[in-house]
């Protein structure tokens, strides 16, 4: 069996996160309900989403992945522009 292209490159953005085809992967093989980010600024989903990230950035990354523009936190940061 093949792995889920939510794992792959096939599934990942070159921006950051998973795209249309990496989300529909994971949604079918976990039963999750993956959804694009949202860019309206008064989205609770949105504020949500960058609260919980930008904790996770200073608790969980070192100081070169940090500043790293191109690491998947950061990508997704940008994303989802927080």
């Amino acid at each position: 069996m093949a792995t889920p292209a939510w794992q792959r490159k096939a599934g990942k953005s070159k921006s950051g996160g998973l795209n249309a085809k990496g989300r529909a992967s994971y949604n079918r093989s976990t039963g999750g309900n993956l959804k694009a980010p949202t860019k309206s600024k008064t989205s609770k989903r949105r504020k949500s989403f960058c609260k919980r990230m930008l904790g996770m950035k200073k608790k969980l990354t070192s100081a070169k992945t940090a500043n790293d523009p191109d690491s998947r936190i950061n990508k997704s940061l940008r994303k989802w522009k927080c």
